[in-house]
């Protein structure tokens, strides 16, 4: 399966601090479906009831996926939870969203959040490696991993984009962009080039601390999200009938 894309224009991203205002958390927090029949914060994914392997969308992510500074139910997660369930099709999204999380504490936790199966893992991860300066091969070797172990377990996989700050130099910025499209392209997933595509750098579509999307904000990261989610969902959905 060839790499598919979801066009961005994306501009200069001016981040003032680690995405999260936060340390990575020793312990990560527990993963939580966001379905109407949800089971309760912190409790496992693969023990929630009535929840089909084989419909479960994971997030895997950082604060922006979290939804840091917003209701629960106004993360860009919850809001897809929210169509797909008007969409019909007994899907099921379990956001894993941490705050102040890297693509190394991503590693760390994947199978603990894919535990029980997933039909689609979508990785938002990069932003704090950017942040911190992580060496770029570091990045592409822990998104990687998190790609050919989602991929191993038998998900879907959607990579979304992150950028790097402008101050690491524009060598490191370029090669940072330059990650998620190589990776894509070389285990076949799906590609949201820049996750805060339409939104990043636009006072009305974030936080007082420019970094995070508002509500308004979130609900334009769900329509990037979802253009590349609902032909994934239409295919499996196809192959599970025949």
């Amino acid at each position: 399966m060839s790499a598919r894309a979801i066009p961005a224009s994306v501009g200069v991203w001016l981040l003032a601090g680690v995405l999260g205002c936060g340390s990575v958390p020793a312990a990560p927090e527990r993963a939580t479906a966001t379905a109407a029949a949800a089971p309760a914060a912190h409790e496992p994914a693969a023990e929630a009831e009535g929840i089909d392997p084989a419909r479960r969308i994971v997030f895997l992510g950082d604060s922006l996926t979290a939804g840091l500074g917003l209701p629960a139910d106004e993360s860009y997660p919850s809001l897809i939870q929210r169509r797909l369930e008007a969409r019909g099709g007994g899907w099921t999204v379990v956001n894993a969203g941490v705050s102040g999380d890297t693509s190394a504490g991503g590693v760390r936790r994947l199978d603990w959040s894919i535990d029980g199966g997933a039909a689609v893992v979508v990785i938002a991860l990069g932003g704090n490696d950017g942040l911190r300066g992580l060496p770029v091969s570091e990045l592409s070797a822990n998104l990687e991993t998190l790609i050919t172990r989602s991929l191993a377990s038998g998900a879907r996989v959607i990579l979304a984009g992150m950028e790097a700050p402008p101050n690491y130099g524009p060598e490191y910025t370029a090669g940072f962009r330059r990650i998620y499209p190589t990776l894509a392209a070389r285990h076949g997933v799906t590609l949201v080039p820049f996750l805060l595509d339409g939104v990043a750098g636009i006072d009305s579509l974030n936080q007082g601390d420019g970094i995070h999307p508002n509500r308004e904000g979130a609900r334009r990261v769900a329509d990037t999200v979802w253009k590349a989610l609902d032909p994934i969902l239409g295919e499996i959905e196809a192959e599970s009938a025949r």
